[in-house]
């Protein structure tokens, strides 16, 4: 006795091809859905390393200009601590942010719920 999947892939080849190209089209759109995610998240990191190098470079000119102006003279010392921490505060964020957006767990869940709903209807056929 043949296979019924055997029998249908041999009377209706179309149906095999559709559903093939069905699959691509899913498995297409998650990786687009990956790479933005992944785009993003690079996005996200580049910046906060951007903010921890200038967030060090004004440290230094913070630290010279406290070393060469007495601070009775400036006319807004927290100015020296602000400007850099700031800047770290918001590299912080941009990690906490970037690591939060990271999907890993859900990348391919679509691919997985049909792949299992393709098994279970299988499973059925090879029942009956």
């Amino acid at each position: 006795m043949i296979h019924p999947l055997f029998r249908l892939i041999a009377s209706q080849p179309q149906m095999l091809t559709d559903h093939l190209e069905a699959y691509a089209e899913l498995v297409g759109q998650e990786v687009g859905t990956i790479a933005t995610q992944w785009k993003r998240r690079a996005l996200m990191l580049a910046i906060a390393a951007a903010c921890i190098v200038l967030a060090l470079i004004f440290t230094g000119v913070a630290l010279l200009l406290w070393a060469a102006i007495p601070t009775s003279d400036m006319p807004a010392p927290w100015g020296l601590i602000a400007v850099p921490g700031v800047l770290i505060v918001a590299a912080v964020a941009l990690v906490f942010a970037a690591k939060a957006s990271s999907t890993a767990a859900k990348a391919f869940e679509k691919v997985r719920q049909q792949l299992a709903a393709d098994a279970a209807m299988l499973r059925e056929v090879n029942a009956s």
